[in-house]
């Protein structure tokens, strides 16, 4: 391996439960789900040095093939700057570990929006689907690609699938997240006693993910054993 592929590879998502799932040896992650305190842990992580930089974590569904927990490595990031290409030679590493070591869920590489604010209606999917032609949509990985770019350093993204294009969700899901990524019960509780019309959507919710948190877990997994963690550049 050559000195740069001892630096940590830096995984960025926006909440803690991902987070945890994304810890392990060589890795560093930033976390938050306040945009503009994301980019400030990204920036401080960087400016330590990096191997490279991944997304991961969940995504909400817009190709309405896609079910919860299936996982998506983008081959482009379409954000508010425009779209951003991943590292072509890494993201086939991260795609063939995990069409080999995973089998209970299904494995596909596309375009990945990200915006800036919750898309949460089935319609917001759709008419984000018809514009981009996006698999899915989050609200990091352009921020991840951008700084990711200002550094010269290669990008991947890998994000599971927690709720369908079919699927709106309830002003419960959202309630709460907290600007630091973790969540509070709380306020989820009071939103369903003030609303209890939801609870049938935010059980669906649950299972679903479980489904996207399962994938997590095992592609963390086979990413750590097949090497796909560090960037081909970085391999002698």
């Amino acid at each position: 391996m050559t000195a740069g592929a001892a630096l940590p590879l830096i995984i960025v998502t926006g909440m803690a439960f991902e987070a945890r799932i994304a810890q392990g040896p060589g890795v560093e992650v930033v976390y938050a789900a306040r945009a503009d305190l994301l980019e400030r842990a990204l920036a401080q992580a960087l400016a330590r040095g990096a191997s490279g930089v991944m997304s991961f974590g969940t995504a909400g569904g817009l190709a309405p093939g896609m079910l919860p927990g299936a996982l998506v490595v983008a081959d482009a990031i379409d954000g508010p700057a425009g779209r951003r290409p991943t590292d072509a030679a890494w993201r086939d590493r991260i795609a063939t570990a995990l069409h080999t070591s995973i089998r209970t869920a299904r494995v596909e590489s596309g375009p990945m929006a990200a915006v800036a604010a919750p898309v949460v209606s089935e319609q917001e999917k759709a008419a984000l689907h018809r514009s981009t032609g996006a698999l899915a949509v989050d609200m990091e990985s352009h921020i991840a690609a951008k700084q990711a770019d200002a550094n010269g350093l290669p990008f991947v993204v890998c994000r599971a699938i927690v709720d369908p294009a079919w699927r709106t969700l309830p002003p419960a899901a959202t309630a709460g997240l907290r600007e630091d990524g973790t969540t509070a019960l709380a306020p989820i509780l009071r939103e369903l006693a003030r609303s209890p019309g939801q609870l049938p959507a935010m059980i669906r919710l649950a299972f679903d993910a479980r489904a996207a948190r399962l994938s997590l877990v095992a592609a963390r997994a086979a990413l750590q054993r097949a090497g796909a963690l560090v960037p081909p550049a970085a391999v002698a």
